[in-house]
């Protein structure tokens, strides 16, 4: 199969630092495999997201060399694909509904395939996939072998929420299928994800993509730079700056003589290896 990236921003504000190193870096994997890149944008949690946020991210990136090679792909558009999708593993008994609250998890229940809380008049459940209790390891390209206790870890973790809303966990599985995504480059903030997500694609029958997560990005006190005060939005009307800063994040070479973005990606890409991409789980970003 060929291969098949992707950048998946949430719309929650406009493209700073840590997006840019994560879109660099897929791009950077897509273009030396001689693959695609595409965009999928992670509509589907309206509290979250600032509104012109979506719109911001898709005109930022062409100013940074960034191109796509398909159309992006809305989540809020793909509601009935989940819909399938959560049909399937209710069929296969492989769901609950959940009535327990927050305060209850946060108190010690311990749910086991089950919920322990009794049904809530006129309150609509949350749906949980119940987890077995296995290891489950995968290999990740710069974070090496991984091992991970899915119900101690996860339990039975949310896959629709009592909003209505589907979970990031299956509209990521689902849409990576649908995308025909090979390799996941993300950032390190979701390799806890990655157990999830394999073993939703176990449940549904779908293909298991490789992965590589890059380091996360954090400010000068430790904190992720998508938290921090000072994750300012990246400037597309000067994009040179702050490409630079990414591909030196990634121990790229960011050549002083390019004069246009597309440049000085294009001499990063003729030095990238992605076994060379530094294997820290996390740096501070310059």
């Amino acid at each position: 199969m060929n291969y098949r990236g992707r950048f998946a921003p949430s719309p929650t504000g406009h493209l700073h630092f840590g997006s840019l190193v994560a879109a660099v870096g897929s791009w950077l994997c897509a273009r030396h495999a001689g693959g695609e890149w595409l965009l999928r944008v992670e509509d589907i949690d309206p509290p979250r997201e600032m509104p012109g946020s979506a719109e911001s991210i898709l005109a930022a990136l062409p100013a940074f060399g960034l191109v796509v090679d398909a159309p992006p792909l809305f989540q809020s558009r793909r509601i009935a694909a989940y819909d399938v999708a959560f049909e399937q593993l209710k069929a296969a008994d492989l769901v609950f509904p959940c009535w327990c609250s927050r305060n209850d998890l946060a108190g010690g229940l311990h749910l086991d395939g089950q919920c322990l809380a009794p049904p809530a008049e006129g309150r609509a459940p949350a749906w949980r996939l119940r987890v077995p209790d296995i290891e489950l390891t995968f290999d990740d390209v710069l974070q090496g072998p991984q091992t991970q206790n899915l119900r101690l870890a996860a339990g039975d973790f949310v896959i629709r929420r009592v909003e209505g809303y589907y979970a990031y966990q299956l509209a990521c599985v689902v849409d990576d299928a649908f995308q025909g995504i090979t390799q996941v480059v993300r950032g390190n903030d979701l390799l806890d994800s990655t157990a999830r997500q394999i073993f939703l694609q176990r449940c549904l029958g779908l293909p298991t993509p490789g992965y590589l997560h890059l380091p996360l990005a954090l400010d000068g006190e430790g904190r992720k730079l998508s938290k921090s005060e000072r994750a300012h939005p990246v400037d597309p009307t000067d994009p040179l700056p702050s490409l630079r800063r990414a591909l030196e994040f990634l121990d790229l070479p960011a050549s002083p003589l390019a004069r246009d973005p597309a440049n000085l990606l294009a001499h990063a890409l003729s030095y990238f290896r992605p076994e060379r991409l530094p294997h820290c789980s996390e740096r501070a970003a310059a």
